[in-house]
């Protein structure tokens, strides 16, 4: 059961996480892969607790 992982800043609302967990989960089953076997997982992370180039995207 493949599973997928989104990082991403905080700030989408429900509906756009519900089109990006669709979205996703088309790619497995067009591989094939039934839809009641993939799991998507979007996790937000706040800016100050991501970085880049050796600094916070806060300071972006």
């Amino acid at each position: 059961m493949p599973i997928a992982q989104v990082y991403m800043w905080p700030g989408r609302t429900a509906e756009e996480k519900k089109q990006l967990i669709d979205g996703i989960t088309r790619v497995f089953v067009d591989m094939g892969i039934p839809a009641d076997a993939v799991s998507v997982l979007v996790l937000e992370v706040p800016k100050d607790s991501w970085g880049g180039g050796g600094v916070p995207a806060s300071d972006w």
